[in-house]
């Protein structure tokens, strides 16, 4: 009787995402992951999380806003007007605040993170210091804050999505298949959930398990 295929199994650290699916750790993001399960006690009420996208930076943001019950508003949306009413939540995600428009809101928004104790993270693609920030004291500020960088994922990481992907959906995969989308892909998170949907579309559509050739159609199907 011909052995069964290995099954892909990887021992990898993880914590439960407070009702999102499990955040993986590795050295690539686990700077990120300690500011987050520092909080509250960080030094004053706000931080910033800094990585590219697809390395995971929103979902951790989201773990923080399930935990501090933040509200969540775009940089470009924040307003000299609307500061107040975005402060009035308590806690407060900014996100991408390399796409700020009116650099005195966000200033005025972090000078309430002492005096109304505002609880307050940034997320951003570019490091504080090469961020296209006008205002002096605001990029003074930003620079003092506590920061933490996702780097974009590791081989051990995107590896241990996939195959979490490939076994949220029920799919059954052979370690050399991983390897071979491993070394071909984007790097990102992203686009590992966009491989792991495509692959199981096509094997759907031809009714068999997902195999190399079916891996690299999708692959191809992707631009990849």
């Amino acid at each position: 009787m011909a052995s069964m295929p290995e099954q892909l199994v990887f021992e990898m650290p993880h914590r439960a995402a407070m009702g999102l699916e499990d955040f993986l750790v590795s050295d690539s993001n686990a700077a990120a992951v300690a500011l987050i399960d520092r909080w509250p006690d960080w030094p004053i009420g706000a931080a910033i999380l800094v990585g590219p996208r697809g390395s995971g930076k929103t979902h951790l943001a989201n773990v923080w806003q399930l935990r501090s019950e933040a509200a969540l508003h775009p940089a470009a949306s924040l307003t000299r007007e609307n500061v107040p009413a975005v402060a009035s939540a308590g806690a407060v995600i900014i996100e991408n605040i390399e796409t700020l428009i009116d650099e005195a809101a966000l200033f005025h928004l972090l000078n309430l993170v002492r005096e109304q104790r505002l609880q307050v993270l940034l997320t951003t693609d570019t490091a504080p210091g090469d961020l296209k920030i006008a205002l002096p004291d605001l990029l003074s500020r930003l620079k003092a804050l506590p920061l933490a960088s996702i780097e974009a994922p590791d081989d051990a990481l995107l590896r241990a999505v996939l195959v979490k992907l490939f076994a949220d959906r029920q799919l059954s995969v052979e370690p050399h298949i991983v390897d071979y989308v491993l070394v071909r892909m984007e790097r990102s998170m992203s686009a590992a959930e966009r491989f792991v949907a495509e692959a199981d579309r096509q094997a759907l559509v031809l009714q068999r398990r997902v195999t190399r050739a079916i891996a690299a159609a999708a692959l191809d199907s992707l631009g990849y």
